[in-house]
Parts: structure tokens; sequence; C-alpha cells
């Protein structure tokens, strides 16, 4: 076994291979950018090397320095993690040509199923059924427009390098084929350096099932069952859980008979995920069921494989990389209950999964769960910042109980006590999904979020006593009756009165006037000006409320749902008005990818103004209403969270 590695990647990942790693007596050196000097896998590791600036081009995936840190301080081998150069068969090649171990599957297997379309001839030849599509080389549209009149629309466009929804466009009818060529392009070549893409036939009611598998360098190749990853919003996995609902036997024994023979098809070793694509119109059947590419590295959903199989998947990847056999053969591997896993994003779910940003002012998970065994993957803690350089995952839930229903109802009641506020946050969005009443019968497709995404991203408005409470907050109200400074605290006692304090709080764009009133004894009445009249509520300070109050603003907590109120600034307010009122600013730091309307310009509501890209993902800014364009953005321009992107006459 190894006696030190280095990890070449970050958050929860690092953080994860650095809890097995510490557990076997192995010691870990971490990489970091200028962005993650004081980040959590930076502290637990044993050693620390800087690698570069923020953008990951100039850090984590500059692998000669990942490298010449791993020599430097003595690492024996190099673990990828997933994402950057995990998947990069380059990077492996020079990790072994500097005499180190590269923890994960010979370059010759990431470079077999690197590329789709070489990968799914690949499989043809394997005897693995494979979705109709064109897998060549050509790239001319009129060629793609060709073949995906033979396919029969609907079609996808997808990038041949890659993945995670990156590079990936529907396509319903030939005339709009031109437009998701280039869009799909322009993002496969931001994210993977390769703007090739392919074009395969659209399964109109898919499951997305995948199966873990791993190789050794001793020839034997097992799998630990599937996983269901169907619950996606843009192509990206939101909840993942094993095994898949309604799984039958017959199913489960043809899918991963072709997941392992497509592993053995490329002599793999170590930790990899067959994905294939199922056709559920007629339920699971054994026919119904293609592949769609294969992940050669630890996929971010493996912590499910790991609860219901009771086994250490990194360490596996660390015994296989040493040089050991499997440590279980097959019909040792069993399948033990339920697991789910959701994705805490920092993401505006009703914004259209808008990524965010932003200091994690709160950061509270809970200790447990009913009936189940919770575990919180995270790679952050409260105080550290979500960076626009990188994927905005927070963390990651994951729950394992006796059955899927009783896993469910568990991660929703976990959602509903997990507390985030700084940054926008998907916590609410997944709480909505796990009690979706067609998600918890199993009725789950790649479509489902989609269908259901008014209802499942429907943020509540506040009730009149979650405001007084934010107000209340927002004033610094507490009750210190033998408080020394007379300052502490606002008071609740009045010589000839009570004192009243007239304030006001924004909830969005909405202003909240309202009068604090001490009543003594520690309580206070508030009394907000409504549409409908005033209305008081009377409260003590902390009384049966859940908040946060941090620099500018106050959330609270009620349930999975949160509301941030910001704290009344006459000199925000002065120079939003100096700005103009009538503008559309950025909802992310971002490029200005492309500028599609001008100065002078008549818009309608609805209509493209520009693009932006932000984390490797085009955004296209619509209009909010009709007008006349004042002012717009520069294409090529990179922007701050709420920059003025365009300002109308």
């Amino acid at each position: 076994m190894f006696r030190k590695i280095l990890i070449a990647n970050r958050g929860e990942i690092a953080v994860r291979i650095i809890r097995t790693a510490r557990r076997l007596g192995i010691a870990t050196v971490a990489v970091y950018s200028d962005a993650d000097s004081r980040a959590m896998h930076v502290a637990m590791a044993d050693e620390a090397v800087h690698v570069g600036a923020a953008p990951a081009a100039e850090s984590y995936l500059a692998g000669e320095r990942i490298i010449a840190a791993a020599r430097k301080c003595g690492a024996e081998a190099i673990h990828p993690g997933y994402g950057f150069l995990s998947e990069n068969p380059e990077f492996a090649e020079a990790v072994e040509a500097a005499g180190l171990v590269f923890i994960g599957p010979p370059a010759a297997a990431i470079r077999a199923m690197g590329l789709k379309d070489a990968a799914k001839r690949l499989m043809e030849k394997a005897g693995v059924p494979v979705v109709p599509g064109y897998h060549g080389e050509a790239q001319e549209l009129v060629v793609l427009a060709r073949k995906a009149r033979e396919i029969g629309y609907p079609v996808l466009v997808k990038a041949r390098a890659g993945g995670g929804g990156k590079g990936m466009r529907r396509v319903d009818r030939p005339e709009a084929l031109s437009d998701a060529l280039a869009t799909a392009r322009r993002e496969a070549k931001a994210a993977f350096g390769d703007g090739r893409v392919l074009v395969e036939k659209l399964i109109e009611t898919p499951r997305h099932i995948e199966v873990q598998v791993f190789g050794d360098r001793h020839g034997n190749v097992v799998h630990l069952f599937e996983r269901d990853c169907s619950a996606q919003r843009r192509h990206q996995k939101v909840i993942e859980e094993a095994p898949a609902p309604g799984m039958t036997s017959a199913m489960r024994a043809a899918m991963t008979e072709a997941a392992v023979t497509a592993a053995r098809a490329i002599g793999y070793q170590g930790a990899g995920t067959v994905e294939f694509i199922a056709d559920v119109s007629d339920g699971l059947r054994p026919d119904r069921f293609w592949f769609m590419e294969m992940n050669t590295r630890l996929q971010v959903e493996h912590p499910v494989t790991e609860m219901v199989t009771g086994l250490d998947l990194v360490e596996w990847q660390l015994r296989v990389a040493a040089g050991e056999a499997l440590p279980l053969a097959q019909e040792r591997i069993a399948l033990s209950g339920h697991a789910v896993e959701a994705r805490i994003y920092a993401e505006d779910a009703a914004r259209g999964f808008l990524p965010a940003t932003g200091t994690l002012h709160r950061l509270r998970f809970p200790d447990g769960a009913a009936k189940a065994h919770l575990r919180v993957d995270a790679g952050v803690r409260e105080g550290d910042a979500v960076s626009p350089h990188y994927d905005p995952m927070i963390a990651k839930l994951i729950v394992h109980a006796q059955d899927r229903a009783d896993a469910l109802d568990a991660l929703a009641a976990a959602l509903a006590q997990t507390e985030i506020a700084g940054t926008t946050v998907n916590t609410a969005f997944l709480a909505r999904l796990a009690r979706d009443e067609g998600f918890l019968a199993g009725d789950v497709d790649t479509g489902l979020i989609e269908r259901r995404q008014e209802a499942l991203t429907a943020t509540p408005a506040p009730d009149t006593r979650t405001i007084a409470q934010a107000a209340l907050a927002a004033c610094g109200a507490t009750w210190k009756p033998q408080a020394p400074d007379p300052f502490d605290a606002i008071s609740a006692y009045g010589h000839f009165r009570p004192p009243v304090h007239p304030r006001t709080i924004h909830l969005g764009e909405r202003a909240l006037p309202h009068t604090v009133t001490g009543l003594g004894d520690g309580r206070f009445a508030v009394c907000l000006d409504a549409a409908d009249g005033e209305k008081t509520v009377t409260l003590t300070p902390g009384e049966n409320v859940r908040l946060a109050v941090w620099p500018g603003h106050v959330t609270v907590f009620e349930g999975a749902d949160s509301h941030t109120f910001r704290l009344h600034d006459p000199l925000g307010l002065a120079e939003e008005e100096a700005a103009g009122g009538d503008s559309l600013r950025a909802p992310m730091p971002g490029l200005v990818k492309l500028v599609r309307a001008a100065a002078n310009k008549r818009v309608k509501k609805g209509e493209p103004l520009l693009v932006l890209e932000a984390m490797k993902m085009e955004h296209t800014i619509t209009a909010p209403h009709d007008g006349v364009i004042a002012e717009i953005a520069a294409e090529g321009a990179q922007v701050s969270d709420g920059a003025v992107l365009v300002r109308f006459s």
C-alpha cells in the first residue's frame, strides 16, 4: 500500500479521499489555487502545495505543476478525483512517465472511452447495445442535418468529449439544428477543449441507469449493481439512488452483464461507471436499454453504491492501484436496503437553476435521520465562499434506509433541517422532489423535473409572522433586561410610553416598512404596513424560529424553504437610482459570450439579448419586457454578479 498520495482535486471529493487515506494510514498532499488557500481540503491534508491562479486552467488543470508537486513532496501516487484531470489520458501517461502511479484506469482505457463516438463504435463491436445515431467523424452541417433526418427527429446533439450535460442540446425540428449545433460546440469547446459533436436518436421516455464496475490488474472485473440517475435538470443529475426503482432480476442481469462486457472489452482497471439509457415507455425491459458512455473514474454519486454494498470505493481504488486483487469476488458482493443522494448546489431553481456565488455565513446540517443512516459529504465549511471559478456544489446528503420510501422520507426531513445562508441554494427544490407523488411512486424519467418544474421550483411567499420575525432580528432585538450596555439591544422599555422604532427591510424588490415597539418583559410588537391594512405581531426574540443574521441580511428558515430579507441601505438605494432603475443585471459572474442586440434597438419581451457563459455553461439572457435598449454590455466582457448588462431607455 502507498505511504503518501497527492490528490489532484478540490472540494468534497478531495475531502472524501483524505478521510479514507487517513483511515488506511496513508499521508496526503493537497493542491490548491489562489481561490482555495483556506479551503477545507487544504486544512485537512497532511501537506498542501500551491499550484496557480484561481482559474482551473492555471491551477487544477496544470498537469505538469501537479506532477512536480507530487515528486517534490515524495508522493508515490496521484488520485485525480473526478472532473479536472481524472479522464485525461495524457495526464495519466505523464504521471506514469514521472515514475508515479495514477490511481485510475490505464490511459488506453480512458482514451478508448473518452470520445463518445469512438466508444460507441467499440461497444457495437463488443456486442453491447448502442443508441441509434451518427457517431462518425464528419462535422459539417450538411452531413449532420442529413443524418438527423435519417435518424428521425427529435434528436440529441451531444459533445463527443466530456459529460455533465455540457455541450448537449435537444433538437425537435430541422430548422433548429444549426443554432443547437453552434451552442453545443461552444459549450463543449469551453468545457472540454473539443467542440466536435455527435447526433443520436432522442429516447422520448428515458431512464438513466448506470452500473458501477471495478477491475484489477489480474483480469478480474465485477459490478457493484446499478444506480438510477434519472432525476435530472439540464442533463445534470440531481437525486441519485441505488438500486434503481422497479428493477427486475432479468433487467439487472442483462444490464450488469453488458457493463462487465464493456469493461472487459477495454481491459479496464479501477473504478468506472457504464451508463445506459432505457426506454421505459413500456416499463423496464431487458431489450430496451442502450449504452450511452463510460465514465472512467469515480462518480459524484458513488456514495449510494457504498451505502447499499457496505464497501469503500476509494479504498478499492487505492488497493487496485497498488497492485492488489479486488477485495471481493462477484458472488460475495451483496445489495442491502436503499440509498438516495441529493446534491445541494448554490443555484436559483426558480430562475432556471442559475448558478450562484457567495459566502456561506450559515452552514448547518442535521446530525442524523429517523429510521435511516445519514451521511453528509461536503468540501466547504461555514465562512467559506462559493467561487465562480468552480462547480457550485456545496454538499451531498446521502441517506440509507431499509426501503425506498423510508430513504426518501428521511432525505426530505434532512433537507428540511439543513440551514444555508449567504447564497441561494436548491434545498427547497430537492425536498419537493423527494416528496413528489410521481417520484415517490418510482414513476421517474429524465423529463420528470422539466414537466414538474413550476411546482417543484415555486417559492412560497413568507407569511406575516415570518416577515415580523425577520424585522425583529434585523433590528438586533434581544432580551437582555440586565444588559450593562444600554446600546446592546433595542430598548423594550420607555419611561413614559413604549419606545417605537420605524424601520424598513426588503424582500427582493419589495420594501417592507414597519415599526418595532418595545413592550417590556422581552416582548416586542412588530406592526407591518400591508396592502390590506396594518398587521401587528407580538414576538419574543428567538422564540420558535430558525434564522441567520449575516451582513446586511436576515434569512428565516421554514422547513426546507428559506426567505432572505435585505436590510435597508439608503446609500445603496441612491446608487440604484443613479444607475437607472430600468436595467437588466447579471444573475451571476460570467463572460458575455454573444451579444444579439444593440443600442437603440426596440426589443420584445422574451427576445434573446445576449449569452452569458458561467461555470462552462451558456445562459441566454432575454428581455424582461418590451422596450428600447439604451446600452448593452460588450461581447467578450467579464462581468461580476449584479453588473448592469442592459439598460433600457
